[in-house]
Parts: structure tokens; sequence; C-alpha cells
């Protein structure tokens, strides 16, 4: 008879989310020669790192129990009407576009789109946001997104620096731009050695020669709308780029930048359909000229053409420049928001230039008519012109009027004693209207006769002529039926974490809940402005101590900050605490940070950001860091060792036994460990960084913590410290609850950076519990090696620790095969979608390899699905090898094969269209055909096309 505990299902997610059963589990070891799974996690992870410390983690919890523990704390956040501004908006996110995008796992699970071909529908998604914001800002292109506006104007700082070659050394600010902003951008400036000097405009004689760039807000943080073409024309003249963040909506009403003399122009998508989340994630965006599109940061769609001539998108330019160039790259951005920028992408195609227009207008409307029944009821009200926002003198009665508001359901701003500001949007309505005039003490004002005498907002010479969003995607899908339609078209051309197992190493796929992701969309966490009072997000505050405490316990720090919202974010302000720590002890030598040469691209670049110079350690033949060449430069870089940063389980997927030494010559030496976290899935419950070495650490809550990634973001990348790095995590200059006061300053523009996605980690980990995160690592590490084992006879695996065995990826060397048969680690990874499979991570660390993650997600018999089809392209090699195949006619060279390929009227290939489309029997049952063949990728780099104009405007030029 079970006993009560066995009835319980406290420990049934748990069984859920860990792919293979008990006895696949039993399997699987019989394959590696083992008994149990605690045999494997001896013999893999070096007992000088393992912790027998248990998680100070709650749980397990049920589903059900954690929702209800989750309501409870939702239920402390106070929503209210938000009116507050500085780039957040309340908006309506249709619900054709939140249940198909927002809710729906094809568009959630899916990955960054380094393989174009069988990720055609999101990337077309970006290219109508590109075009979206090339078009509002009447720029000539954009990127396909960043983290936020503040980062984003951080990114055009270093951007327009670079443009002068260094010869000048400040940046300008406009006083008016939002407080957040300024702070982000003096964060990221310093480091750099950037000076930021804010002012006023008016005083062009306060901007010297050693002035670099201009940051204009457009609408200003008060609201004003001011003529700036007679400032950028005296700017251009003087060699000075004018950056201008700008409201996307407003530019609807408005002069784009673009058309007045702006050089870059950077902002938020946040008000087109994207919850405010308390403050992320949101899809910031950069748009500049087109004389400067090779030093544009991030990410850039393009259109290129597959072997058949079909246009085709992908990533153009810089993809992962930060691999390319390292410490010379040009930002340490590696990912975006996707998730975020196809919904506000979206938000554009379901309303059309006609409707976003048409939304601006009641906006602006509104707001003219509750300022002039302000001016009628006595109240001074500035600017004269404005949009969206205005302020309203309240002598010595702030205070009051903001409790008022609150009283009456409204969050405005409170700018002084004397000072309150307002900005309307979307969802505010006539009745809206007359409750803040009530706010106000203002009763039974007659809002009709108001907005037929209110004279515009807007000066008409500065109203917008030119056109905008005429693609045809942007009209051609007004009804819901259309609009629904197009998002399952893209879709499917997709292949995402829903339709199959996603084996890339370094980037941990695991399952995304369903149950995790409910919380998301919930009114109370998606409805809170970030810049509310702490006392309306008391329920908020409890979850993010709480999932901070619960990191800090996992990886055994002192402390864990949230706020970084993406891993690249993580990184840098891991090392602003580092040089933080060494300037408030009067090391200001300490300048050198150590990276090894299979380090990701992403730490070199930030460590730039940070300030230090950047000096590569030599790995060994087996992928470790060479101790000796180690000890070599700490002799040569002496007293000026800052910081050794160093992947743990290696970027080779292996547990370095070394790695306890390494960090004890570094701390011998002055400096500090900096252990980058993207691979803490193989760490979790079984050894703590923050115990066997390492001061700091980022983690990515979009790898280990169940966030999905949304087709490249959002990511959240929060920083974990030892003690003696407390107080130089990141504050913010508007809620003290963010950081510590001695903290290095904002590394995002909200305070708790994607505050919106955290339930998606506290939950998972609420309902694991210490015993499932700790199982889920034993099971990682299990697939991994019985992948590796597998494999093994049909490709040699690079790298493996001391008795043998891999961590929680491994790699699989295909240098040889290209060298005897041509065949390379891309043509193997075009097959694999002909099998259905993304491909694993190619050439990174090492050239010429596939590195593959399985996760604890996958069954056995996904696993076993996907040797199968490992097998079966090794068997299709030794074809070509032994001259069955030519090596320019078979179908690894020739893949993916599209339907339409394959009932083309003419066959000419020496291979069958049976052998090109089912190469396993399995797949007659259910195949995925890519939309398109293999892509040009050389052809779209010379031929940049990155907006959304029709497809046959492409095969033309």
């Amino acid at each position: 008879m079970p006993s009560l505990r066995d009835l319980d299902d406290r420990r049934a997610f748990a069984a859920r989310h860990i792919g293979p059963s008990e006895d696949e589990l039993q399997q699987m070891l019989d394959v590696l020669g083992l008994t149990k799974v605690d045999e494997l996690i001896d013999l893999a992870v070096p007992g000088a790192i393992r912790s027998d410390e248990p998680l100070d983690v709650p749980g397990p919890m049920t589903e059900t129990e954690a929702l209800a523990e989750l309501r409870e704390r939702a239920s402390r956040n106070v929503v209210r009407k938000p009116l507050i501004g500085l780039g957040y908006h309340g908006t309506h996110t249709p619900g054709v576009i939140l249940r198909n995008i927002l809710e729906n796992p094809a568009w959630y699970t899916a990955y960054t789109p380094y393989q174009p071909e069988i990720s055609q529908g999101r990337l077309e998604a970006l290219l109508n946001f590109q075009t979206m914001v090339s078009d509002l800002t009447g720029m000539d292109l954009a990127n396909a997104s960043l983290l936020d506006e503040g980062t984003a104007a951080a990114e055009a700082m270093t951007m327009a620096w670079r443009m002068h070659r260094g010869d000048r050394a400040t940046l300008y600010v406009d006083a008016d731009c939002h407080p957040q902003t300024i702070a982000v951008v003096q964060t990221r400036a310093e480091p750099v050695g950037i000076r930021v000097e804010v002012g006023d405009l008016s005083d062009t004689a306060a901007i010297g020669d050693d002035v670099f760039a201009v940051l204009i807000q457009y609408p200003g943080s008060s609201g004003a709308v001011r003529d700036h073409a007679p400032f950028a024309a005296a700017m251009a003249e003087r060699r000075v780029a004018v950056i201008a963040a700008a409201d996307l909506l407003a530019l609807t009403l408005l002069t784009p930048p673009g058309e007045w003399g702006a050089d870059i122009v950077v902002g938020t998508t946040q008000r087109f359909g994207v919850p405010l989340g308390y403050g992320g994630p949101h899809a910031g965006y950069l748009a500049t000229r087109e004389a400067h599109k090779r030093t544009l940061p991030g990410r850039i769609v393009g259109v290129s053409v597959d072997t058949e001539g079909r246009p085709a998108a992908r990533l153009a330019l810089q993809t992962r420049e930060q691999h390319i160039r390292r410490e010379k790259a040009t930002s340490n951005i590696c990912t975006s928001q996707v998730l975020l920028a196809v919904i506000a992408g979206m938000y554009g195609v379901y309303h059309g230039p006609d409707g976003l227009t048409r939304i601006a207008e009641r906006v602006h409307r509104l707001t003219a008519v509750l300022a002039a029944g302000l001016r009628r009821g006595g109240f001074e009200v500035a600017p004269e012109a404005f949009f969206d926002t205005f302020t309203v003198s309240v002598p010595g009665r702030a205070e009051d009027v903001v409790t008022a508001a609150d009283v009456a359901g409204f969050a405005i701003r409170r700018i002084d004693d004397d000072t309150v500001a307002l900005a309307l949007d979307e969802t505010v309505t006539v009745a809206d209207v007359n409750a803040l005039l009530a706010v106000f003490g203002l009763e039974d004002v007659d809002l009709d006769a108001l907005d037929h005498d209110t004279a515009a907002a807007i000066p008409s010479s500065l109203r917008r002529n030119s056109e905008f969003m005429t693609a045809a995607v942007f009209h051609d899908h007004r009804s819901e039926t259309e609009m629904l339609r197009y998002l399952r078209r893209l879709a499917d051309r997709d292949i995402a974490l829903d339709r199959s197992m996603i084996p890339l190493g370094s980037c941990t796929m695991k399952l995304n809940a369903t149950t995790e992701m409910v919380p998301v969309t919930w009114p109370e966490f998606g409805g809170l402005h970030p810049f509310q009072p702490a006392s309306d997000a008391a329920g908020y505050l409890q979850m993010i101590g709480e999932l901070e405490d619960w990191l800090a316990t996992i990886t055994g720090y002192a402390k864990v900050s949230i706020q970084p919202n993406a891993g690249s974010q993580g990184e840098f302000a891991g090392l602003l605490a580092i040089r933080g720590y060494h300037l408030s002890r009067g090391d200001d030598h300490r300048t050198v940070c150590l990276i090894p040469e299979s380090a990701h691209g992403t730490n070199a670049a930030s460590a730039v950001m940070a300030g230090m110079d950047v000096v590569v350690i030599k790995c060994d033949e087996d992928g470790n860091i060479d101790v000796d060449a180690l000890r070599s430069k700490l002799d040569d870089v002496g007293d000026r060792l800052a910081a050794l940063m160093v992947t743990y389980p290696s970027t080779h997927g292996v547990y370095e036994s070394a790695i306890t030494d390494i960090c004890e010559m570094i701390h011998a030496n002055g400096g500090q460990v900096y252990m980058d976290g993207a691979n803490l899935n193989a760490l979790v419950g079984v050894a703590k960084p923050g115990r066997f070495g390492s001061d700091v650490s980022h983690l990515n809550l979009h790898k280990t913590f169940c966030i999905p990634h949304g087709g490249g973001g959002p990511g959240v990348g929060p920083v974990g410290v030892a003690e003696h790095l407390v107080p130089f995590l990141p504050n913010h200059p508007l809620l003290a609850e963010a950081g510590p006061d001695t903290g290095v300053g904002p590394i995002s523009a909200a305070p708790f950076g994607s505050a919106g996605i955290l339930p998606i980690s506290w939950t998972y980990v609420a309902m694991m519990g210490a015993e499932g995160l700790r199982r889920a690592t034993e099971v990682a590490v299990l697939n991994a090696n019985y992948l590796a084992k597998r494999l093994s006879p049909h490709y040699p695996v690079l790298y493996t620790g001391e008795n043998g065995y891999v961590a929680h990826e491994c790699i699989i060397d295909i240098r040889g095969i290209k060298k005897d048969t041509g065949i390379s680690e891309d043509d193997i990874a075009k097959r694999l979608i002909d099998y259905g499979f993304h491909a694993p991570t190619m050439s990174f660390p090492v050239a010429g390899t596939l590195m593959i993650e399985p996760t604890e997600s996958e069954s056995k018999a996904e696993l076993d699905r996907f040797v199968d089809a490992m097998v079966a392209i090794r068997n299709e090699i030794e074809r070509v090898r032994s001259g069955e195949w030519a090596a320019d006619d078979n179908p690894l060279v020739k893949a993916p094969h599209t339907a339409e390929d394959l009932i083309a009227d003419r066959w000419a290939r020496d291979y069958t269209r049976e052998q090109a489309a089912f190469p396993l029997d399995s797949l007659r049952r259910d195949r995925y055909f890519p939309p398109v063949s293999r892509i040009d990728g050389a052809y779209g780099d010379r031929n940049l096309m990155c907006s959304c104009e029709p497809l046959t405007s492409y095969e033309q030029a």
C-alpha cells in the first residue's frame, strides 16, 4: 500500500519537467556501464568543487500551489492607470497577438535565428519591426531591437564615439531627457573615458569643442515638443552627431528625426502593445543612416537568396560579431528582444499606419482637452506644445494631488513639491479625463466644448507630412481572420522547441513549462509602471527578493541583483563590481582582465566596456586553461591584474579539475574571479561557484531557470557576488530598493530589468524544490554523456574530463570528415533540417565542430531520434567518401530540401527524391519542410536589404 507521501504529487512537476523516466535513466546508465546517477556525478564532477550543502529553497510545490502563492503576491500589487510617462505607457495588447504570439510556444520557445532556413517566420516578423521603426523615425535602416531605451541610448553614444574615431570624448545630454536614460548613459560612459555633460540645449555655447554627440529627448521628458532642425543643422556643421530618443507613437504626428537632421534615433517600442511588466521586457530600437550601417550595434535582418534564387531573410552584417572581433567588437550585445519586437511589429501590422495615427490623435486630443480644462480651472500648465505629456503647477500641493490621483486609480508623477506631470496613453478614456479633472478639484467640465475650442498643441510647422509604413504587410491584415492566419503561416515556417529538440550547446534550450508562463500575463504583474511607489509593488518586491535569495543560495554568493536584462548586461555588471572594488581600495592600476581563448565572445567585449585591458590565455590540447600559460601571464601583468573571466564548466563542456587551483592563483595575485554562469545547468545542486573560488557570476535565467529564449530574447542575466562586492551591485536613481547606495549605477533602464518575466523562474524553482533542481542537473549530465557515448563510434568526441566524461554538453569533431570528404559542419547542420532538427552550435568554441546540449528535459526517445538522424547522416557521408555520391551532388551539400524542390518537374540530382525527403521511415509520418533551401549569406551582405518591401521587389533587385 503506498504511503501518504507517495500519494502526494508535490514531486510530480519535476518528473514532468525531466524528460526520461526512471526506467529510461537506468537504460542510459547501462549504456555508460554505470549503475546509478550518483556514480556518474562522482566520476564527472571534481570532488574539490562538490557541495553537499542543501539548497535553501521552498517546495517542491504543486503547480496549483505555486500559482496560488504567486496569486497571493500578485494581489499585493496595486494596478493603477499609469500616467507617469518617462518612456513607459499603458497599452492594449490586441487579443490575437496576445494569444497567438505572447502565449504561443511556437513563438516563445524559438531560438535566435542563426539557422535562417528554419527561422523564416520570425525573421519576416523582425523585418516588419525594422521597417516600421525606420519608417516612423525617417531613417534609412533600423536594427532588429535592443534591450530598452536607456541601453539603446548608451549604444548610440558609443556608436557615435566610434564614428568620430575617439578624437573627442564628451557626450552632451539634454536635461529634458528621461532621468533613467541619463543615468544608464553615465554608467556606460565612465569606464571607457567618455564624459557626460547634462545641460540646456538652448545654450549652444555650453557645447564645447570636445563634444562628439548630443542626446535629445523627442518629445522631452517634460512633454515639450521643439523644433530641433536649426540645432541639428548647427551641430552638423561642427561634426557633432545628433542622437534623438524618440517616442514612436508621437512620430505618427510629429516631423520624424530623420527629416530634421538626427544621425541616430533610439527609443522603446513598449507602447506598441507590450505590457508594462514593472519595467520589462520591452524592445528598444536603434535606427540610423545608410552611411553608418557598419557601426550599427545589435542585429540586422536582411534579405538574401537561397540556392534556387528565392528571396530569404537572414541575420546580416554583424551576426555574432563578438566571436569574430572579441575585444574589438563594437558592442557586447549578443542577443536582443525578439519576442517583444515581434509583438510590437505585429501591433504595427494589426493597426497599420492609419490605425496608429488614429490612436496617436486620440491620445493627443484627450491630453489637449485635459490641459485646457486645467488651464480654464486656473492651473498653470506647461509646455505650450506637447504630444501626450504636460506638467501642472500646484504650489505646495504636489503630494496631495498625487495622493488624490492614487485614490482615483491613477499613478501620476510628482516632480517636486510644487509640480506634477501627467502622461496620457491609449488606455485613457473620456471618463478618465473627467476623473482627472476632479482630482484637481474641477467638477462638471464640458469636455465637448473644450474639445471644440482647444487649439492644437502641436504647431503645424512640427506636424508630420511624410507617409510611413507603406509596405503591403501593414495594409493586408485588417481583419482578425487575416491577422490570425498570417501569424499561423509565419509560425509554421519555423522550428521551435514545441516541434522538436533544439540541441544547441551553450544555450540550454530546455522545457519552458506552461504553468511557469501563466502568471506573465496576469494584470497584477503586467500592468505596473516601473516608477510607481514601492508601496504599490509590495508583491513584486517580495517575489523579487525571494528569487534573488534563492539564486544566492543556489550559487553560494552573498547577494544577487536581478537588474541586468541580458547575459551580456550581467557580465558588464559583474565586471563593474570588480572595477568598483579595486577603485575603492585605491587599486586603480588593476585594469587587466585575463580571458581564455575559448571564452564566449561577449566576455572580451564586456571587459572592454568595463574599462579593462584584455589579455588572452591559451588553452591546452584538452581544451582546458593552460595553467603554465596562466602562471606566465600572471608574472607578466603583475599588480595590474584585475580579474580572470572563466566559464565553468568550460566552454568545451568539461568540468576542469584545476579550477580551484586557478582561482587560488588569481586571488594570490590580488585579482578577482569572474565565473560566466552560462553553464550553470551543470552545477545547480551539485556545486556552488561562490563556494569553490569565484567572486562574481552572471546567471542566465533564459537558460538554467526556464525563461524562454523567444527567438533571441527576452533574456535575464542577474549577477551574484561575494560579500565584499555587494556594495558595488547595480542601483537605480528612481528606486532606492533596486540596489545599494554605493552601487555602480543602473545597468538597465528599469530598476529590476525585465521584472515582468521573473514569475517564470520563481515558479520553476518553487515547483522543482531542492531535490528536483539537483535531479535536473544530474539528468542533464547523464543525457549529455549518453549522447556522447552513442555518437562516439560515428563522430569523434573532442573533449572529456579526467575520467572520460563530459559535463552537460559535448563537442563532436567534423574536421577529419571535412578533410576526407569535403562535407562540413554546415552541411551536417543543414541536412539535420531535413530530419526535423535544429542544428547544434556550429564552430564554437572550436572551428569545424558541433556542440550538442540535450538538457534534462528531452526524453530518451527524442535523444535516440537525434542519434538515429546523426548516424544516418554519417552513413550518407560515407557514400560521399566512397564515391557513390559526387562531392558536389549529394543530399548533404544540397540540403535542406523544400517541398517545392522535391515536387519540381525536373530532378537532375544523383540521389533520389525519396532519399532527399525521407532518409528515415519515421519522417513519413511527420516531416517538417523548410520554406527555403540553403541561403547565400555572402550575397546578403553584399546586397543589404533590410525592410519588408514585397519579396518580388527583392527578386527584381
